[in-house]
């Protein structure tokens, strides 16, 4: 950080970060990462939920699963999902076949390249609340008549919600700052897949000075929203 910081161009770091394309790619990686956290805790919730209380046959092979985008080489997670929604891929080629839709190297893409390589932050995060919760708030809920759903939804979660906060917290970050599987799954075109990560990728080669600057950006976008939650999701113990 503070070598970043030494070198930024004070000069032209306003023209360079308010510059089309840079505000362009920022926007994107903004967006595409909000809409992977939200995919991430609407499929990672529930699954966290069968996780800690072991309802899965097998659980501990689907734990092992959740942990296998946190291993794998970036642009192997690309590769991975090219072989499966990829035009000739195990999905893909149904979705090109029956309704002429592709995914790779659009919008959607990058979307789940986020949510692939971020969801299991969300997951391990949740998972550990679950299991230290007390059950005796959901058992008394549930002798008073709540269904199953309404002891989820008014006692579970609320009680698990800093956990959630900071996992989503921790999910948004890694998104953002994604750029293997993106690049690999998804390529680079301005305003469609070119996200921050990979417009500072190409800066390197053209110019430093901006590629310095771009990366004191994001970094500080991190830095602004971590430090703005902090006082909600340190409280995951409470």
């Amino acid at each position: 950080m503070i070598g970043l910081i030494a070198q930024v161009p004070w000069d032209s770091f306003i023209e360079t970060v308010f510059a089309p394309e840079s505000l362009q790619a920022l926007r994107l990686s903004l967006i595409t990462s909000s809409i992977a956290t939200v995919f991430a805790a609407i499929v990672g919730v529930p699954f966290a939920w069968l996780l800690a209380r072991d309802i899965l046959p097998f659980t501990h092979l689907w734990r092992a699963l959740v942990l296998v985008p946190l291993l794998l080489p970036p642009v192997v997670s690309g590769v991975a999902l090219l072989a499966a929604f990829g035009r000739y891929g195990l999905v893909g080629q149904y979705l090109y076949t029956w309704f002429g839709f592709q995914i790779p190297f659009t919008t959607l893409a990058v979307v789940l390249a986020m949510t692939f390589v971020a969801m299991p932050f969300l997951i391990i995060t949740l998972e550990g609340a679950f299991r230290t919760l007390d059950r005796r708030y959901e058992d008394a809920a549930a002798t008073l008549g709540a269904s199953s759903w309404t002891v989820f939804r008014r006692v579970t979660l609320p009680l698990v919600g800093p956990s959630l906060l900071a996992g989503a917290v921790l999910c948004w970050a890694r998104a953002l700052g994604e750029f293997g599987a993106t690049i690999t799954f998804a390529g680079s075109f301005p305003g469609t897949t070119q996200t921050m990560p990979i417009a500072i990728y190409y800066a390197l080669d053209i110019n430093w000075s901006s590629a310095i600057s771009l990366s004191v950006v994001l970094m500080g976008v991190c830095i602004v929203v971590l430090v703005a939650l902090r006082g909600r999701y340190l409280r995951t113990g409470s």
